[in-house]
């Protein structure tokens, strides 16, 4: 902490719990709580119940959370593939030239994700290539909004990357491809690891632009969480929530053992 003294230690800590229990912690415990409750008719939930779980972790709900995962999983593995190849052919650009992929990459974070989702839809409806209707829409609509956040952590990467390492290796005689393969990527791996949890952590959570695309046989859970809220079933729509929030974390820590394990290397 930058503050040393101790009154100052102290003040500090109380804004951060006095911003961070009612903007942040207050809504999850709620959310949480309304998940073991069968209703909620005064300050308290009541009627504790674990049923809301059986159907969170089953039928619908259960189909929805694997196609969440495998089109997180997907999206996030595309967008990091296509944002660290952009943010490395930006490092050998000039300044306009890289203003220019930067505009390009941060335009779908630029405009709402509805506006993406309308995008994509309109653009992939008709032939040659299309993919309305298929889960294929929704994983390219979520690789497009998560980019962005792939390249910008992967080229701010770059920027600190000590180019002695690269001049070292390619005074011995080493071939670009072996510089990049065996001394950049490897550079980069902490960085990399970090960008695709969050591209990951970003795609679970999309709703806006799925809900425009997505096939009935391919629903995402934060749709089906919206389904249940909408039609009035909110104590399950909260333990889906939880389940969602639980399931990200997971993911997340796993994502976070590797950074380290890559740090350390």
């Amino acid at each position: 902490m930058l503050v040393h003294s101790r009154a100052g230690k102290w003040g500090t800590w109380a804004l951060f719990l006095l911003l961070f229990v009612p903007l942040f912690a207050v809504p999850l415990l709620v959310i949480v709580a309304a998940s073991f409750s069968t209703n909620w008719s005064g300050a308290f939930p009541s009627g504790p119940t674990a049923g809301n779980y059986t159907a969170a972790t089953s039928g619908d709900s259960l189909q929805a959370l694997t196609t969440s995962l495998v089109t997180a999983l997907c999206a996030s593995l595309l967008a990091l593939a296509l944002g660290t190849w952009a943010a490395l052919a930006a490092a050998s650009l000039r300044k306009p030239g890289k203003r220019l992929l930067d505009a390009l990459f941060m335009l779908p974070v630029a405009v709402p994700s509805v506006v993406v989702g309308l995008a994509v839809l309109v653009a992939f409806s008709k032939p040659p290539l299309l993919l309305n209707g298929t889960r294929w829409i929704v994983i390219l609509a979520h690789t497009v909004l998560v980019t962005a956040f792939a390249y910008q952590s992967v080229a701010a990467a770059i920027r600190r990357l000590d180019p002695m390492y690269e001049q070292a290796a390619a005074s011995l005689g080493a071939r670009p491809a072996h510089v990049l393969w065996r001394i950049k990527l490897p550079l980069l791996l902490p960085s990399l690891t970090a960008a695709a949890g969050l591209c990951f952590a970003l795609s679970m959570g999309e709703l806006s632009a799925t809900m425009m695309l997505y096939p009935p046989d391919w629903t995402p859970l934060p749709v089906q969480i919206f389904a249940a809220t909408d039609r009035g079933s909110l104590f399950t729509g909260a333990a889906v929530s939880v389940v969602l929030m639980g399931t990200t974390l997971l993911v997340l820590l796993a994502v976070s053992r590797i950074r380290t394990r890559a740090s350390y290397r």
